[in-house]
């Protein structure tokens, strides 16, 4: 994994500190342009939106998706704390971001969340959602670099 992922990773990864700081559940998700750099950062918002959809990546790409043109978005990068849900990914896909990279995936997240309310995960990853829909996006994850960084961020936050 280019060094690059690894700093945009590790910088969701704050914002999924943030998010979990400020009450909401502990997930980031950052935008970085053609060029690498970061031009967008989301943490889960549900507490301040009063909104259950309000994942980093739903609201990172409905922001990027009033900012930037589906010409542009098509060559950035979202990079997300963990695998994107079938909405997230959705939301994604209809914005034209091209790119994902996820720190753990969707599985290894069950693991710490468990039976959690506040989590109640699906067992679809995100390639599924791509491989159903017609854009080519590239996704890469999970990065065994942060893993042990994203994991710290959640432990202790599900009731399991």
């Amino acid at each position: 994994m280019k060094q690059s992922s690894i700093v945009c990773l590790r910088r969701a990864n704050e914002t999924a500190k943030t998010a979990r700081a400020a009450g909401n559940t502990p997930f980031g998700a950052v935008l970085a342009a053609p060029n690498g750099e970061i031009i967008m950062e989301q943490g889960n918002a549900e507490k301040e939106f009063g909104d259950a959809t309000a994942h980093a990546e739903m609201v990172l790409a409905s922001r990027a998706s009033r900012a930037y043109s589906k010409e542009y978005l098509k060559d950035c990068t979202l990079y997300t704390t963990c695998e994107p849900c079938p909405m997230c990914t959705g939301a994604i896909y209809w914005s034209n971001i091209g790119h994902i990279v996820y720190g753990i995936s969707e599985k290894r997240l069950l693991e710490l969340t468990g039976g959690d309310e506040k989590n109640p995960t699906f067992s679809m990853g995100a390639k599924q959602v791509i491989d159903a829909g017609q854009k080519d996006i590239t996704l890469e994850g999970p990065v065994p670099e942060v893993e042990a960084e994203i994991v710290e961020a959640h432990l202790g936050f599900w009731g399991k």
